[in-house]
């Protein structure tokens, strides 16, 4: 039995600090050892084999293993396996007429469907060809082997028969992520015919969808070498794996791979068809992009049968289409908060102005009907968003005008591709004069504005470009653009590209406006009379919007959307329920429960990464000796020969918190004196004789690339203590 060699190696992925081991299997794919030891006397048949007829110099290509695709983690979402075929080879038959040539072959065959349980249909012209043209190389049959039979060994295997191995693409987490990942496919039958220069010796794959198919050039590798030497009775003289392949770079994505399978499992819990996204507004970053229905991308592997895609292709449920960046719907009332924005911003209305809301508005001949039968009166903003009360929002839409509100919904992601590295990703639809005029010869009306204010008629988006908006509404000063690859890393763990959190777009939005807003939004979840208080959480206060949308002529949508925590954002998120035909649905009822279910079980993870920023402190001395040894709640304990000491938080005072009878401070942060000036700590007034020296202040977030820093306001005298 000849023997076969396998490499193991290990790709190291470092992210942020944390390495994980990711193994991947690399081969050298013979069926022989990978030199074998050569002879004086085979030396000297190697030296004449160009001589002979049926000698054979052959050089040989081994496809290299792709590279892996991970979650930030290193957690791999594809990579790569050892896989086996059945295969067999030709002896070298000494008269090598036809009948005795196809007899072995149909031998080994008739065995090789009894391992197998599958009959193979192969030509006798293709069996002959292989014979003559290719006999040095093994006969494969294309279906990956059991893994139990393998197992068993090649000891009880035919004369001829072997096991043949190859790179096989594996997607350990099945479903996971599938529309975002993608899947590989064949380039290619192998070559018939004489032998080639180069020739593989199994079937390399390219990327055909998703991640695999956009980063193809960086996750496929350089090809090994392998040279083989036959003298003309066939007998192998040389062996030699002349160049190792080596596996392609490693694409690092942002998601969290945790993440992803829990918002999965919820979709599958709670809904036929939908979708789930969670971003990082700080940095940008895509944490979840889940779609439902999924399929397993592994059937992919090594290729997949007619009856099988068309399964697939054929499904009503279209499992092979992303809803969360290849599906577009009306965004619904998750569209509000824009119209709010805009005509605050414009100076349209106030904080205070009030509305009045009757249960229906007519607009032409055509009454438009608030999504509840009774009238709510004169209403703010803060309590249109709160209550999502459709009449309000065709009365100030009209009022802001559509080419207004539109512009500020451009700005915030509508009607155009996040930029992201996805495959077939749907821009959406924002409504202009020219489509109008294009679909409907009109422009824009009354009518269409004040549908465009609900977020209904032709204006549509994506899930994520949903959460792409509430990211953007929750910072109110710019868009964060979006990034779904942390890094790219070589073979060996060093870091390629690792793009930097960047700026899409100015918003240019009123800070005022935008506070009023997300108080309305808070109400959503939070006010007693609020649509959306299924979503909230009990660890921090989170803001939203609900939003249900007529979608086709018997089907409904459901939206939640929003952002938390409400103080400092940091994750914002768009949940969608496609409903069944027939079926009645609403965002506060259906959608607004999967995103408690999903955030409320990672109140230990979250918490830490949703912390105020430390406060400063001061040294409170209550002992006559030096420091101590500060506890878990920071307080300073007594050191066994030492005083004691204790740190007390100090909150930043302003001047407006001053009171008239109040000492004078010692300092105030002034807060964003210019782009390129960090905040500092001034004196507002020296202290007297009898009051307390000077502390270190901490100036908090001066920026991004400028850390914290502690300001001395005075240098403290001979008896006052460093602090």
């Amino acid at each position: 039995m000849r023997k076969k060699a396998v490499i193991f190696s290990a790709i190291l992925v470092g992210v942020s600090g944390l390495v994980r081991v990711a193994a991947q299997e690399s081969l050298v794919p013979v069926n022989t050892p990978v030199a074998e030891e050569v002879g004086e006397d085979d030396r000297a048949q190697k030296g004449s084999v160009g001589t002979r007829r049926d000698a054979r110099t052959l050089t040989l290509s081994i496809p290299a293993p792709r590279g892996l695709i991970t979650d930030r983690f290193g957690q791999p979402l594809a990579q790569n396996k050892v896989g086996y075929y059945l295969a067999f080879e030709y002896p070298q038959f000494e008269k090598g007429e036809d009948e005795e040539i196809l007899t072995w072959a149909r031998t080994r065959m008739a065995e090789v469907a009894k391992l197998t349980g599958k009959k193979w249909e192969v030509s006798d012209r293709r069996l002959l060809d292989h014979y003559k043209d290719r006999r040095w190389l093994p006969f494969m049959f294309a279906s990956p082997l059991d893994e139990s039979l393998v197992k068993k060994g090649t000891s009880g295997l035919m004369s001829g028969l072997l096991f043949h191995p190859v790179y096989l693409r594996h997607y350990p987490e099945g479903e996971a992520a599938a529309h975002v990942i993608g899947y590989v496919r064949s380039k290619g039958k192998l070559p018939t015919g004489p032998i080639n220069f180069g020739d593989p010796l199994f079937e390399e794959t390219w990327g055909q969808d998703g991640l695999e198919k956009l980063f193809d050039d960086e996750l496929t590798g350089v090809a090994g070498k392998r040279n083989m030497i036959f003298d003309s009775d066939g007998s192998r003289l040389l062996d030699e794996l002349a160049e190792r392949p080596r596996v392609g770079n490693t694409v690092v994505t942002t998601l969290n791979l945790d993440w992803q399978k829990r918002a999965e499992s919820v979709l599958r819990k709670n809904v036929e068809r939908g979708a789930f996204v969670v971003l990082d507004i700080q940095t940008g970053e895509v944490l979840v992009l889940a779609s439902r229905p999924s399929y397993d991308i592994n059937v992919w592997v090594p290729t997949i049968g007619q009856e099988e895609f068309d399964l697939l292709r054929n499904d009503e449920s279209k499992p092979m289409y992303g809803r969360a960046f290849q599906a577009s719907y009306p965004p619904a009332s998750t569209f509000k908060p824009v119209v709010a924005v805009t005509a605050l911003t414009n100076n349209v209305i106030t904080p205070d102005t009030l509305i009045d809301c009757p249960a229906k508005y007519k607009i032409g001949n055509t009454w438009m009907k608030n999504h509840s039968k009774y009238p709510e009166g004169k209403i703010s903003v803060t309590r249109a968003l709160a209550r999502s009360n459709n009449v309000w929002f065709y009365q100030v839409g009209i009022m802001t005008k559509a080419q207004s509100f539109l512009s500020v919904a451009e700005r915030l992601g509508f009607g155009s591709k996040t930029g992201l590295p996805l495959f077939n990703e749907n821009p959406g639809i924002l409504p202009t004069n020219d489509l109008m005029r294009a679909e409907f010869g009109r422009p824009i009306m009354k009518g269409d504005t004040a549908n465009f204010a609900i977020g209904q008629g032709i204006l549509q988006s994506t899930p994520l470009q949903v959460a792409q908006m509430m990211a953007g509404i929750a910072n109110g000063t710019v868009l964060p653009q979006l990034r779904l690859i942390r890094q790219v890393q070589d073979e060996k763990g060093g870091v390629i590209s690792a793009p930097s959190p960047e700026t899409r777009t100015e918003l240019n939005l009123e800070p005022e406006a935008v506070a009023v807003v997300h108080e309305g939004m808070k109400g959503v979840v939070h006010a007693s009379f609020g649509t959306g208080k299924r979503a909230s959480l009990s660890y921090t206060t989170l803001v939203g919007k609900t939003g249900t949308a007529q979608w086709t002529t018997d089907r409904e949508l459901a939206w939640f959307a929003g952002f938390f925590p409400y103080e400092n954002p940091r994750f914002a998120f768009a949940v969608l329920y496609e409903g069944s035909p027939g079926e009645s649905v609403s965002g506060g009822r259906l959608a607004g429960p999967m995103v408690q279910s999903f955030f409320e079980p990672l109140e230990d993870e979250i918490l830490p990464m949703i912390k105020p920023p430390s406060r400063a402190m001061i040294i409170v001395e209550e002992g006559e000796e030096g420091p101590g040894a500060v506890d878990e709640e920071g307080v300073m304990v007594k050191d066994p020969d030492e005083g004691i000491i204790r740190a007390v938080p100090v909150e930043p005072l302003e001047v407006g918190d001053l009171e008239e009878d109040a000492p004078p401070p010692v300092a105030v942060i002034i807060e964003e004196p210019g782009e390129d000036v960090p905040p500092a700590a001034v004196i507002i007034e020296e202290p007297g004789e009898d009051a307390p020296p000077p502390v270190a202040v901490i100036i908090e977030e001066p920026g991004e690339d400028v850390p914290p820093a502690a300001v001395i306001i005075e240098e403290p005298g001979d008896d006052i203590a460093e602090p």
